[in-house]
């Protein structure tokens, strides 16, 4: 993914009024990000614990979204997957990340939703460079590169339904 700035990330937001996006927690560390190893930039909201937001690329634009997600009453022996990079977690590794679609039918009220990684470090986990807690990924035959086409094929058919 190409390095964003601030301002690029507020500017991509889709399913959000200009004023929410303006008061979105853009995080601060963006320069030191590892943008080589996101497929997309995903971040907790510090300011409210049920809202997380990721970008990421869309016909060669950012495309921003706000989600929300519950608080998690799993147990730690529960397990549960990612859909986006198949990666497994404990208790509320993962959660059902739903996000407001964009134009008159986010303004009416109707949503998607998907069962993402909490921490939104998809990109890390496919990669190795993030090893999930009491987690695990499945061992695949899948080459590096077919695993991460299969995590931006899920995201991109995510997105595209906050369009439909």
């Amino acid at each position: 993914m190409r390095t964003l700035n601030e301002q690029e990330i507020r500017d991509s937001l889709v399913n959000c009024s200009k004023g929410e996006a303006k008061r979105l927690a853009v995080p601060r560390d963006l320069e030191s990000r590892p943008w080589g190893d996101l497929d997309f930039l995903g971040w907790r909201d510090p300011g409210a614990p049920d809202r997380s937001c990721l970008v990421t690329e869309r016909g060669g634009r950012p495309v921003g979204v706000t989600l929300r997600f519950p608080a998690s009453r799993r147990g730690f022996l529960h397990r549960s997957m990612c859909s986006l990079c198949l990666t497994t977690h404990p208790g509320g590794g993962v959660s059902l990340m739903t996000a407001r679609k964009a134009g008159a039918a986010g303004r009416e009220g109707n949503s998607v939703g998907l069962y993402m990684c909490t921490d939104l470090a998809c990109s890390l986990y496919v990669r190795g460079k993030k090893i999930p807690e009491s987690g695990g990924r499945f061992e695949e035959s899948l080459t590096l590169e077919e695993q991460i086409a299969r995590t931006t094929g899920n995201l991109s058919a995510f997105i595209d339904k906050l369009f439909d």
